[in-house]
């Protein structure tokens, strides 16, 4: 079963603001791009689970014409808190790699 690594050209995360982070994920090919949302490997109850983000605080959105799925969630610490170990919010897209997509 192919990961989301492998089918994706880019997966990135970033900060939107000192409060929300937002998660870019992008592909060349049309065919891999409609396979993922089919599979729902990538949907608000998995950003949920994977971050500890209330379902009602996501926002998911399929770019067709980019071939491309932005989510943008609340930052569980807020950017330059003393407890950030991420201030840019570049790290924060580990989780999503390793995801498997399913046929």
């Amino acid at each position: 079963m192919p990961t989301l690594g492998e089918m994706a050209t880019l997966i990135r995360s970033k900060n939107a603001g000192p409060f929300n982070l937002t998660f870019d994920i992008m592909f060349a090919e049309a065919d891999n791009y409609q396979k993922v949302i089919a599979s729902n490997v990538l949907t608000k109850e998995v950003f949920s689970r994977l971050y500890g983000i209330p379902v009602e605080e996501i926002l998911l959105v399929h770019h067709d014409a980019a071939r491309a799925i932005k989510v943008s969630i609340p930052r569980p610490i807020f950017q330059c808190d003393p407890e950030d170990g991420d201030t840019y919010g570049g790290q924060q897209y580990g989780p999503l790699v390793s995801l498997e997509v399913p046929d």
